[in-house]
């Protein structure tokens, strides 16, 4: 016991300490889906949030620690969204009339971070996708919504960011009712998330094909780095991501 407590305590002292997120996300998250019953009264999570409001942005030193954290506050923030006003079916129904418009859940400004307070949007498009050009963000940041991608049972971490961004993105391309690899037609059934994006894999890998080769091998592999397939778009399921 005392020396787990030491090893606490010289823990990199740069990083910000997830540990309470980590916890939090062990107990309520099983294969993606939130206990949110339970995770509504977990106190743990509430101090994580006060952490990330009182947090120090000027202690990272590596561009992953501030990914991490950012993906965390994310997906914290996103928990608490739905918490505020859960039971609901969807975050849709957070906008009005169900529309991702008009009142937005991602234009509300509510994400407490190190004395300012950001959208969701200002997270996502701004610092990650903008800032900090992180791609792999597009399978971590989680809409609460089954057609997301999948929130891990575990905190982002510096030290295995590119480890758990990799395991993402993974899971999520393999995942049939978020993306289906008809191969016998060379047709890809892909999720939305590339339609919205596409312009963050273009820049990256040149298409969106470009980006899915590196996930595949032999003749497959080809047909991808060619862009010799067809792309169509599944439906969107927004219904909430929640334990039942």
């Amino acid at each position: 016991m005392q020396q787990e407590k030491l090893q606490e305590i010289n823990q990199n002292s740069s990083d910000f300490d997830h540990r309470k997120f980590d916890r939090v996300l062990k107990k309520h998250v099983k294969h993606g889906k939130v206990n949110y019953t339970a995770l509504k009264h977990d106190e743990e999570f509430s101090a994580y949030l006060q952490d990330l409001e009182q947090a120090d942005l000027s202690v990272f030193q590596s561009r992953e620690e501030k990914v991490a954290f950012w993906i965390n506050a994310y997906n914290a923030y996103t928990l608490k969204l739905i918490l505020d006003n859960y039971p609901i079916k969807s975050i849709k129904d957070l906008s009005f009339l169900g529309t991702l418009i008009i009142n937005s859940p991602w234009k509300k400004r509510f994400c407490a971070v190190a004395g300012n307070v950001y959208t969701l949007d200002e997270i996502e498009h701004d610092i990650l996708r903008g800032e900090l050009q992180e791609t792999g963000v597009h399978f971590a940041v989680v809409c609460a919504s089954n057609s997301c991608p999948i929130l891990r049972d575990e905190a982002y971490s510096a030290k295995k960011l590119k480890e758990q961004l990799t395991s993402q993105t993974e899971a999520f391309l393999s995942d049939t009712l978020k993306n289906q690899f008809k191969w016998e037609g060379k047709t890809l059934y892909l999720s939305k998330i590339f339609d919205w994006y596409k312009s963050d894999f273009e820049k990256q890998y040149g298409s969106v094909t470009g980006f899915l080769a590196q996930y595949f091998t032999g003749e497959q592999k080809e047909w991808l780095a060619k862009g010799d397939v067809k792309i169509e778009y599944l439906e969107y399921d927004w219904r909430l991501n929640e334990l039942k």
